[in-house]
């Protein structure tokens, strides 16, 4: 396929060129021209005229759960914990309830979803052991979708049970240590069973998991697969880590040895610094985070401390899986709280900068594709050919003074003329 003519977001810069013609070859973007000579077109290739279309990159949402379509709206007036703990909360309550088979048609239903709004790669928390993975393998089978799957074994640490610092304390040693996590069902064969199936871990959080059990996840999940965890989501859940343990959510989640962070609505100005020297992303959920009470993530702030921060939808109980809704929320709320005097420093970082519309739309697919470190997010050789082309004249958008606001701000799915995926159309028509 070779797209002439289109106005374009290239680059991991997402820079503006007025009219380039972009190629793709097996799959990946081969052929990328803003200016100079225009690409020949193949023998046998399909060569569409973009005039009056502009070229972004495909969306990637860092951050769901679509295994929580079964209880769409199932939500509101709740709390976190009483919507979606994975022991106490209405979720696994409801999902212990639904049939299998309904729950996979749901599940494929939001893939869907994403698909015709744009998102080509998303990475899903899978509960459910091996056999969670493997019905999101067939709920997205045949759609040209890239779940990233990140399983986790159900087995969680009594909230009631001593903290690890005071076992320490009482000298329990690292064999004793490994046979109470082996206790709750966290075992190397278990994470091996589940590392079959998926593409990492996504753990529930650092109160749910001992010291014990995040270290045999982080020894076990090597390269190329990922390990992500949420932390300091909620006040509340931030107070139970230091009472319990003496140190904080994220201190505890850096146990993991963690790829991605998600959430960190209520993460300190340490937090953030360290995360940034362990080198983890920070996955953030803005809608979710409010319709639950759970707060507002300081975006700004995270940049300040050199964070890398991707953006992603969290539950279909909660949201729909819309990028472009979450584009524009965390946009406006980040807005909205600079107005009242948040996202500035504190004593240990620099001023946070404003957050533009160009920054978030890098966190919704360059810095999303490099967080889940796939070759994803970006109209660039060797990425993967994933694009989608929008309407410059629709009435939602024109006139188009300034790009990457209309794409932030004013477009949505009924904006996308076609959504590529491989360097293929696989919704709508051009």
């Amino acid at each position: 396929m070779l797209l002439r003519n289109a106005c374009a977001l290239l680059g991991p810069r997402l820079s503006l060129a007025p009219r380039a013609d972009i190629g793709e070859s097996g799959g990946a973007f081969d052929r990328v021209a803003s200016r100079g000579p225009r690409p020949e077109a193949r023998r046998g290739e399909d060569v569409i005229d973009c005039e009056g279309l502009l070229a972004v990159p495909a969306l990637v949402n860092a951050h769901t759960h679509v295994g929580d379509s079964i209880a769409k709206d199932a939500a509101p007036g709740r709390t976190v914990d009483e919507a979606v703990h994975p022991v106490h909360g209405a979720k696994p309550r409801i999902l212990a309830r639904s049939r299998p088979d309904h729950l996979e048609s749901m599940m494929r239903a939001s893939c869907a979803s994403m698909l015709a709004g744009g998102t080509t790669t998303f990475a899903d928390f899978r509960e459910g052991g091996p056999e969670g993975a493997d019905m999101l393998a067939r709920a997205a089978s045949g759609l040209p979708v890239r779940p990233v799957v990140l399983g986790r074994l159900e087995a969680y640490e009594d909230a009631g049970a001593a903290p690890a610092r005071r076992r320490r304390r009482r000298g329990a040693r690292p064999a004793a240590a490994a046979a109470s996590a082996a206790a709750r069902g966290i075992t190397a064969a278990g994470i091996a069973r589940l590392l079959s199936r998926c593409d990492g871990v996504g753990l529930s959080g650092p109160n749910e998991n001992s010291d014990e059990a995040l270290g045999a996840y982080a020894r076990a999940v090597r390269r190329p697969r990922l390990r992500a965890i949420h932390a300091a989501e909620t006040a509340a859940s931030s107070a139970a880590s230091r009472r319990r343990t003496g140190r904080t959510e994220v201190e505890r989640a850096l146990l993991l040895r963690p790829h991605i962070l998600v959430h960190m609505t209520h993460a300190t100005d340490a937090d953030l610094l360290a995360a940034a020297r362990a080198g983890a992303s920070i996955a953030v959920c803005p809608r979710s985070n409010a319709a639950l009470g759970a707060g507002m993530p300081d975006v700004p702030r995270m940049l300040a401390a050199g964070c890398l921060v991707a953006l992603g939808t969290d539950n279909v109980m909660v949201n729909a899986p819309d990028m472009f809704r979450e584009m524009d929320y965390l946009g406006r709320a980040t807005e909205a709280m600079r107005e009242e005097g948040r996202g500035r420093a504190g004593g240990s970082l620099p001023e946070p900068r404003p957050l533009d519309a160009r920054a978030i739309l890098r966190m919704a697919t360059v810095d999303g594709g490099r967080a889940l470190r796939r070759k994803v997010g970006a109209i660039a050789r060797g990425m993967a050919a994933d694009c989608i082309l929008i309407e410059r004249h629709s009435v939602d958008l024109e006139p188009m003074h300034d790009p990457w606001a209309a794409v932030v701000h004013r477009a949505s799915a009924s904006s996308i003329r076609a959504v590529v995926s491989g360097g293929r159309v696989v919704h709508g028509r051009v």
